[in-house]
């Protein structure tokens, strides 16, 4: 999803071409806030890749009938440009749980969540449009005979294919519904 290099993943290329986009609608009339948070779930628990301390237990997400779900006290970041984003997300995979199996040299042990928020101001209106995407990286599943995991890693590839299995049944169930 981040990919490195000439590699790079679908997560830089879509913050780069926001702020192209936003570099040639320029227009005194308008404004435009770009924010950044970057989050893991690792063994069930949030955690902000932004800070540099984990908070204890995890952070906690929550659902509001405004904001709709979003987690207590993860760092938005305000942008102003493709560069700091692309630092924050080099600060982000540094912190982000990866180890070692005999699957993977690096195998990132945790799902990764990053969300831009965008508002777009049009000043003389009074109007504010505003939307977000979120860009999820998921831990990769590992058969648990063949990855020769004991211990700790055991726990964690248990937690990821459990997240995926569920995340699987969701949108499975989502398919057959049909919302008018």
């Amino acid at each position: 999803m981040i990919g490195c290099g000439a590699n790079r993943g679908i997560i830089p290329v879509v913050c780069e071409e926001l702020f192209r986009a936003i570099e040639n609608n320029q227009e005194n009339n308008r404004r435009y806030q770009v924010t950044f948070s970057m989050l893991e779930i690792y063994n069930e628990q949030v955690t902000d890749l932004l800070c540099k301390t984990k908070k204890s237990g995890g952070l906690k997400v929550r659902e509001d009938q405004h904001q709709g779900f979003y987690v207590d006290g993860l760092k938005l970041v305000p942008c102003e440009s493709y560069a700091q984003i692309e630092k924050l997300m080099e600060q982000g995979k540094k912190i982000r749980t990866t180890a070692s199996t005999s699957m993977n040299a690096s195998s990132s042990r945790s799902h990764m969540v990053i969300t831009i928020h965008f508002k777009q101001i049009f000043l003389e209106e009074d109007i504010t449009k505003q939307s977000s995407i979120n860009l999820v990286d998921l831990a990769g599943s590992e058969r648990q005979k063949s990855s020769g995991s004991e211990g700790d890693r055991l726990r964690e590839g248990t937690c990821v294919n459990l997240s995926l299995t569920t995340l699987g049944n969701v949108i499975r169930v989502s398919e057959s519904l049909e919302i008018y």
